[in-house]
């Protein structure tokens, strides 16, 4: 999932990082017609995370519209133990392709690597593994250019000054490592009056990160801004601020834009949202798909859109395309 790289700007509320396919194995998916007796598998990082959802939704959507069967499922936690079960299920009924969104970039390369040489067009959706040669296709955002855009938010809102803090889900994760790369290179580079705190882990469980938060408080009171990693990490920065009191007082930029984080930024509890594109994953990812599986142009590298929304932008018409679905 490295793309090209490109400046990140926020312009006055908004920043939309306009992201192109970085690699190609050639000029890219056809979009036009499919046939019904392809099967093809989405496997989502957390079932009821409403990036995958939104995800999924819009999968299924192009796979109405393809005319091919799509079936979904999904880990109900952010765990290789969780999900690996469930790549052996989809392993056995040889679907043509699989998406999936791997929980670790290493650990389910060898049950991937088996899959696709029994044949499965396999296409990496948000999150891949370290091993390049699997996947016909990796779509994703410019996970790291999202955090270069996260510290520059934060650290305009901290006035330069004070001490910042990374809450995420979990180390070996491609995302939020990225994520967590791209925030602390712009902070080191570009805010030298920022001090930066080592980076917490919550193991994607709100409750966690709500108490760590509210340690991080009692342990440094000079604490200004918080990175959530993600969606649930943002929900339990959230509480826990709420908890000890410190809501507004101290800025927290965190990633998506599922319901909740979206009323937390109307609340004032969150000041800035990363979002992403998880319904253009989904589309493009069985597109690609079909592509491989048609034997027909398939792009390597594809790179999604991103939009920092703020309370004074969110109610925008290009912005709110962006919110993220509780359900289909």
């Amino acid at each position: 999932m490295r793309q090209s790289r490109r400046t990140v700007r926020i312009a006055g509320c908004c920043a939309v990082l306009a992201l192109t396919a970085a690699t190609t194995a050639a000029c890219g998916g056809d979009s036009g017609g499919g046939s019904g007796s392809h099967s093809l598998e989405l496997v989502t990082g957390v079932k009821s995370d409403p990036f995958y959802i939104t995800m999924a939704c819009a999968a299924q959507q192009e796979a109405r519209k393809r005319g091919v069967k799509l079936t979904v499922n999904g880990s109900a936690q952010w765990d290789v133990s969780v999900q690996r079960p469930i790549i052996d299920s989809v392993a056995a009924t040889h679907p043509d392709g699989l998406l999936i969104s791997p929980v670790d970039t290493a650990a389910l390369t060898p049950a991937l690597q088996q899959m696709q040489g029994a044949g499965t067009k396999i296409v990496l959706v948000d999150t891949d593994v370290s091993d390049s040669s699997v996947g016909v296709s990796r779509i994703s955002s410019d996970n790291e250019a999202g955090g270069r855009t996260a510290a520059k938010a934060l650290a305009q809102l901290m006035g330069d000054k004070g001490s910042a803090i990374v809450i995420s889900v979990k180390p070996g994760v491609s995302t939020t490592d990225a994520r967590i790369k791209g925030f602390t290179d712009e902070m080191k580079q570009n805010h030298p009056g920022i001090t930066l705190l080592p980076v917490l882990y919550d193991n994607d469980l709100p409750a966690t990160a709500a108490s760590q938060i509210q340690s991080t408080l009692a342990a440094h009171p000079d604490l200004g801004g918080v990175f959530a990693g993600n969606t649930n990490t943002a929900q339990g920065i959230s509480t826990g601020l709420q908890a000890a009191g410190r809501q507004g007082k101290v800025k927290v930029a965190a990633f998506d834009a599922e319901p909740d984080e979206i009323t937390s930024l109307t609340s004032g509890t969150l000041d800035v949202l990363v979002a992403q594109d998880p319904g253009a994953i989904g589309r493009q990812g069985v597109d690609q798909a079909l592509a491989a599986i048609d034997k027909k142009q398939v792009t390597a590298h594809i790179g999604t859109d991103m939009v920092a929304i703020t309370k004074a932008n969110m109610n925008q018409p290009g912005i709110r395309k962006y919110y993220y679905q509780a359900a289909c």
